[in-house]
């Protein structure tokens, strides 16, 4: 990729990498996504939540979809470099 990912926000990175997973039918990202959203949330100041996730599974989709917001998109950007990065090389 000629553009450099370091670049981006963390929401841009959230939103392409959630786009290249659906589009390439990626379900192990999107489960690597899933599984690392509550420990980005205890670690984003958001325990409350991130123990709620481990509880709901439909809490944990509707955090998949609101993963590239603030703090949390924030602490899943390694991920979102790393899932970007492999993807284009």
């Amino acid at each position: 990729m000629v553009e450099d990912l370091e670049t981006l926000s963390s929401k841009e990175l959230h939103d392409r990498a959630v786009e290249r997973a659906m589009r390439h039918v990626d379900v192990g990202f999107l489960w690597r996504l899933l599984k690392a959203i509550p420990a980005a949330e205890a670690a984003s100041g958001h325990p409350d939540q991130a123990e709620a996730d481990i509880s709901h599974l439909s809490a944990m989709l509707n955090e998949l979809v609101h993963s590239g917001e603030s703090d949390v998109a924030d602490a899943l950007r390694p991920l979102y470099l790393d899932y970007l990065r492999r993807s284009d090389a």
